[in-house]
């Protein structure tokens, strides 16, 4: 056993495999110690924040103030608000609203400005314009407001006495804060999602419950194989006729149809992740099944397997002592690609929105499907759907190099 374990973790490819598995455990595991925020918890008013730290602005006002004399401020300020993009799209309505183009120079930011601030009426309909697209330029509109203005803002409060609003403060545009003397600061690394949730503490919960998903319908596909393959192989006869006729049925008939039909006569409410492993575990196991009875069937012929049936040891015991260490390489290899294989069906299942109900428990098939129904690919909010995608293929990429590197192993045709 030590042997073989010394040659497993010398093949590159298992241990990186195995390396990066690891990882996710450990973020899986570690993480909600630290975090302990419910994942589903919805903290943002609003739909797809995009990723980065969060400062309150009305804790920030009451922070000290430190000046800061910048001088590449107010390019940045500018260059957040007024884009490529946003230069493309004023000089667009300007042309539409009837402005020569020759006079438009979108590289000047103030002329640019001027003649947006004189021209654009939010009531006025261009032809040929979406009600969409008008709701973008009112918006865009009220981002510009006072982007070359040097002026501070006035913090005004309101007098308790006579209710008019008083000027209490002002914040120069040469003003700063330290982020570590604002009370309240949120890291979202990977912003939040269409219900406004942390999308890296959904992550999380998400990859813990499709790897026990994908653990259980391994499991379960596995254990129904390595029967079925281990009776057909050894007993032969009739038994093997039926078990053949069984698994070919099975393999005729496509997994993930099934798995759909499955999952379709199920209720929304009784999917649960448990029952979607079992369901995904009971229609998995026909190729694990054909190669472990041509495993056996190579094996049941030996001469030590032979010796045992003279003593007189039962078929269970000749199975389970004399057959079963001698394959016991290849069911991890099978157990491996089952869990993976467990994973990405999950995830197929989620997306066409037959997965585990929606309102427990989070999985990555069904941030898929939620990213998929709001539109994140469209709207370009990748941090909803990108670190779900990288998760999954992390994981079953991680499975397989861990599932070539034993496959170099325990088999000899493939050795250096």
């Amino acid at each position: 056993m030590k042997h073989t374990l010394q040659q497993i973790f010398r093949s590159p490819k298992f241990v990186v495999g195995f390396s990066i598995f690891a990882a996710i455990v450990l973020i899986v595991i570690i993480y909600p110690i630290f975090i302990t925020d419910p994942p589903l918890g919805i903290i943002g008013q609003g739909t797809f924040f995009p990723p980065g730290i969060y400062v309150s602005a009305y804790d920030s006002l009451g922070s000290p103030k430190y000046i800061l004399n910048l001088s590449d401020a107010a390019t940045k300020r500018i260059a957040a608000k007024l884009g490529d993009q946003e230069r493309t799209d004023i000089h667009d309505w300007l042309v539409a609203d009837g402005i020569p183009e020759s006079e438009i120079d979108i590289h000047d930011t103030e002329k640019l400005l001027e003649q947006w601030a004189q021209n654009y009426d939010p009531n006025k309909k261009v032809q040929g314009m979406t009600f969409a697209k008008q709701r973008y330029y009112q918006r865009l509109d009220t981002s510009l407001k006072g982007l070359l203005s040097t002026e501070g803002a006035i913090i005004a409060q309101k007098n308790p006495e006579t209710g008019a609003l008083e000027e209490s403060s002002m914040i120069k545009q040469a003003d700063y804060v330290n982020v570590s003397e604002v009370a309240s600061v949120r890291f979202l690394p990977f912003g939040t999602d269409n219900f406004g949730r942390d999308v890296l503490t959904e992550l999380v919960a998400a990859t813990r419950t499709s790897l026990q998903i994908g653990l259980v319908a391994g499991l379960v596909a596995t254990l129904i194989g390595l029967t079925l393959g281990l009776l057909a192989g050894y007993v032969g006869g009739m038994v093997d006729d039926v078990i053949n006729f069984i698994t070919n049925l099975f393999i005729v008939i496509p997994s993930f149809v099934l798995l759909i039909l499955i999952s379709y006569s199920v209720g929304q409410e009784q999917r649960g992740p448990f029952l979607v492993a079992t369901v995904i575990g009971l229609t998995a196991w026909p190729w694990t099944a054909r190669a472990v009875r041509a495993q056996v069937i190579s094996l049941r012929n030996r001469d030590h397997v032979n010796l045992s049936k003279l003593s007189g040891h039962s078929i269970v015991h000749i199975i389970l002592t004399d057959i079963l260490p001698y394959i016991a390489s290849y069911v991890i290899m099978a157990l491996i690609l089952q869990i993976s294989s467990g994973i990405l069906a999950e995830a197929g299942l989620s997306i066409l929105g037959l997965g585990p109900k929606t309102t427990e428990t989070p999985t990555l098939g069904l941030m898929m499907n939620w990213a998929m129904i709001y539109q994140a690919h469209i709207q370009g909010r990748w941090w909803a759907y990108f670190p779900v995608l990288m998760t999954i293929a992390l994981i079953t990429f991680s499975m397989n190099l861990m599932n070539t590197g034993l496959d170099q192993v325990f088999n000899p045709a493939l050795r250096d």
